[in-house]
């Protein structure tokens, strides 16, 4: 297993108005969090916030790359991005002790927090498909480029692991400074993960590690 301090690249906030910081997904452009009673959409280049979305927003988020997925309490709520509106809605499967929220390979991916697992559900019934099981709470979840990882948040100590996903073992650990927890977390897709910050008020870029060798690039010859 490999274990290393996370690299924090940068962080967002605190916010006016935002109490704390929950879920965080990433459409491509814009970075979401959720903050409790909305959902708002943070530009990561300037670190401005540009527009909310006023909807129960209590733990984790996901962006299926047209809608948005938000659980609230024993729920997740569908919602359009454009408009605001809940499309639908399906049961969590923790019944309100769920935590990170991600959407990968056709399905929900779901943290359930004191109960250190994650499930995979049908987005269209709230079905459980598959459950992993995890030795930490879990308050984040994220898939990039076929690696799940997951955020933990225990006392003083805060982490975002990556694990295998038919066993659960842990592969790599990026540890975060001690008091700085890890409420949601989302890839961008390369080589940065978002991480919110809980009562911080704050979400955290922090960096991801390479894979494999780096390879020089060469010039054609003139």
């Amino acid at each position: 297993m490999k274990r290393s301090a996370a690299e924090i690249v940068r962080e967002y906030g605190p916010f006016a108005g935002v109490d704390a910081v929950h879920g965080v997904t990433y459409d491509g452009q814009q970075v979401w969090f959720a903050s409790g009673d909305k959902l708002n959409a943070l530009d990561p280049a300037s670190g401005q916030t540009l527009r909310s979305i006023e909807v129960a927003a209590h733990a984790g988020t996901a962006f299926d790359g047209q809608y948005l997925f938000q659980l609230a309490e024993d729920r997740i709520q569908k919602i359009d991005p454009q408009s605001g509106r809940v499309l639908a809605t399906i049961p969590a499967p923790g019944g309100g002790a769920d935590s990170g929220l991600a959407w990968a390979e056709g399905s929900l991916w779901v943290g359930q927090y004191r109960e250190r697992k994650i499930h995979r559900i049908d987005p269209q019934t709230g079905a459980v498909l598959s459950t992993i099981e995890s030795n930490r709470f879990v308050t984040g979840v994220t898939w990039v480029e076929g690696e799940l990882w997951h955020a933990t948040w225990e006392g003083d100590e805060s982490e975002v692991r990556r694990i295998d996903p038919r066993t659960g073992e842990v592969l790599e650990r990026l540890e975060m400074p001690p008091g700085v927890g890890v409420s949601g977390l989302e890839s961008d897709g390369a080589d940065r993960f978002f991480c919110g910050g809980g009562r911080s008020g704050k979400v955290r870029a922090v960096r991801r590690p390479r894979r494999g060798p780096v390879r020089e690039r060469v010039s054609p010859a003139s």
